[in-house]
């Protein structure tokens, strides 16, 4: 292998994941922990609750249904809470108050990749879920997010509006499943080993360290 040849991450993740909000910032760490070594890391899509309708459900309801009630839900959120806090990220679970399907933040996403802002991306829309309870189904909203990281107003609403790329994240995220990836984030290094959860960046980094040491070898 090339000794300039990077090392693949893929980040397979939704953006309504509560640790991959974490894990993002994890590995993040991780890689200032290897400055060396060249990464090339690609944002992949996962629906965590795919039999969420396109507009998105109460958060209320959604809680229910998943947890058996908002209550059973409260020692959960102070739990991802007190992990978040411990990054220097703010999870604030009492401003959310829509659960979206997330198709067309995944498709923000790719569409933001074209331009090399895949990652700044991924962070604005975790950071409007997360931080600022965001309604991530509303279109001005996504518009706004996406003209954030420089994309075209117009023709974002427009795409949005559309069926562009539908079939190709929603393949894209059913093939994850097929792969049998069943909780994110899931980090895949150099398409040979993953590594599932929100691991610590030492983890991580040493993970990064091992593929780049096979690599370097073959």
């Amino acid at each position: 292998m090339p000794a300039n040849q990077p090392v693949r991450i893929d980040v397979v993740s939704d953006v309504v994941c509560p640790w991959c909000f974490i894990g993002k910032h994890r590995l993040e760490a991780a890689l200032k922990l290897k400055p060396d070594i060249a990464v090339e890391v690609h944002w992949r899509p996962y629906f965590l609750n795919d039999w969420i309708p396109r507009e998105g459900i109460a958060r209320e309801d959604y809680l229910t249904k998943k947890f058996g009630s908002v209550e059973r839900y409260g020692p959960i959120a102070k739990r991802v809470g007190a992990a978040a806090a411990a990054e220097g990220l703010v999870y604030a679970s009492d401003k959310m108050k829509r659960q979206p399907n997330t198709l067309d933040c995944h498709r923000l996403i790719h569409w933001a990749d074209a331009a090399g802002k895949a990652a700044e991306m991924k962070q604005k829309l975790m950071d409007l879920y997360f931080t600022a309870g965001a309604d991530l189904t509303d279109r001005d909203t996504l518009v706004k997010a996406a003209v954030s990281v420089g994309l075209d107003a117009d023709k974002t609403r427009a795409d949005l509006d559309g069926d562009k790329d539908v079939a190709t994240i929603e393949q894209e995220a059913q093939s994850a499943k097929e792969a049998g990836i069943e909780g994110v984030p899931c980090f895949i290094f150099g398409g040979k080993f993953a590594v599932s959860g929100a691991q610590s960046p030492e983890h991580l980094a040493e993970a990064i360290e091992r593929m780049a040491s096979a690599e370097a070898a073959e």
